[in-house]
């Protein structure tokens, strides 16, 4: 460990490249902090920082395992415009959630079932099923958790999932069929009802 302190961010890359996961956490280290306090600064939200701040490294992960990372300038540079690509990205997404559009003669505003109000038992019912949900997945064991909160949650694909883990394809898809499996076992054992 203490030799890779001593190499360039490029020289770890290529380390971690090749099989070194001990090369990657030089390089979290390295720029964890700095990273983190530009995504906060930005986002103003420590939660909205976490996640952008795990997907940045997460997406840098997979770049480095599939081989699409190029030295073209400061690793720094690059994870950085990896967190400000992320941030937009969050942005766009919330502006969307944000939107309703009533440039379309279809749409009639006062009769939208899902800005009625007395539809409030069915966001209270939506909100439990969401509650439970999290509790199971919560209680699944950590490799199949992060299986299915990657496929579920950040929609990598199952090729991305094994890079990301360092395991196989098969391994990646084994711990999200137990994860399925386990979840189901504990919705029936608690008499969990996840439908409306």
């Amino acid at each position: 460990m203490q030799a890779l302190l001593k190499l360039t961010d490029d020289q770890l890359v290529a380390d971690y490249a090749k099989g070194n996961n001990e090369a990657f956490d030089v390089l979290l280290k390295r720029h964890q902090a700095r990273v983190f306090s530009y995504i906060l600064h930005i986002v103003k939200n420590r939660d909205v920082a976490d996640d952008i701040f795990q997907e940045t490294f997460v997406k840098a992960i997979m770049t480095i395992k599939q081989g699409r990372y190029t030295e073209t300038g400061k690793f720094s540079a690059w994870i950085s415009r990896i967190a400000h690509n992320l941030i937009i990205d969050y942005y766009r997404q919330e502006k969307s959630e944000n939107t309703v559009s009533t440039d379309d003669d279809d749409t009639d505003m006062l009769n939208r079932r899902d800005l009625c109000e007395e539809n409030i038992e069915h966001h209270l019912i939506t909100d439990q099923i969401h509650k439970d949900v999290r509790r199971i997945v919560m209680a699944l064991p950590d490799s199949q958790r992060e299986v299915l909160l990657m496929r579920y949650y950040r929609n990598m694909s199952f090729k991305e999932i094994a890079d990301a883990t360092n395991v196989s394809i098969n391994t990646a898809l084994g711990r999200m069929r137990y994860a399925i499996l386990n979840m189901r076992r504990i919705a029936e054992e608690y008499n969990i009802v996840l439908t409306l």
